[in-house]
């Protein structure tokens, strides 16, 4: 039975096949269609990506461990009417040692020139699953806790004590991309 999970709160994961689903259904009425897009960063101890090849989204969809794996982007959020948008894959026994945290972070595509936040999106979630089964473990809803947010970090898997744990942060931010790239990569990005 999957565990719902409220902000800030941690589980043991267990688990070293897992897949990471996020999922959303835009409002209606924006204008223009919402484009969401689920990225990873892979951390190390110094709360940094320790090579931009560890920031893996849509335009780099693997990590050059193997330890992730984006399935792709959906500019819709209509891949599923009920399902995940947009699936990262983990293997957590691939993690190169140096990384210490993968962030999830979902920001929306151009949301500040559309006039769309997260106040117009429902049913947003981020849910682990274990590979092995298909079996749901936990999942953590977002709630209508933001409105005017363009970014959210959704959750985050890190190593405590040789233990992978996952904790549901739900942190906005009135930012996009770009923001969460200058926080944890300090090297120049190469388009």
């Amino acid at each position: 039975m999957a565990i719902t999970l409220t902000k800030g709160q941690k589980i043991d994961i267990g688990l070293s096949k897992i897949s990471v689903g996020l999922g959303w259904n835009p409002n209606e009425g924006t204008g223009h269609d919402f484009d969401l897009d689920a990225s990873a960063f892979m951390i190390d101890a110094n709360r940094l990506i320790p090579k931009e090849e560890f920031f893996v989204f849509y335009g780099n969809i693997d990590s050059p461990d193997g330890a992730l794996h984006h399935t792709g982007d959906d500019p819709t959020g209509g891949n599923s009417d009920t399902g995940d948008d947009e699936t990262i894959m983990v293997d957590l026994t691939k993690v190169d040692p140096s990384v210490t945290e993968i962030l999830f972070v979902v920001t929306i595509h151009e949301g500040v020139a559309r006039r769309q936040n997260f106040g117009q999106v429902r049913n947003s979630y981020i849910r682990i699953v274990d590979d092995a089964n298909g079996a749901e473990i936990a999942k953590y809803e977002l709630g209508e806790d933001f409105s005017i947010e363009t970014g959210v970090e959704f959750g985050r898997l890190y190593k405590r004590d040789s233990k992978w744990r996952f904790e549901a942060s739900g942190i906005g931010y009135k930012e996009d991309l770009a923001f969460f790239l200058s926080k944890y990569f300090k090297g120049q990005i190469i388009s």
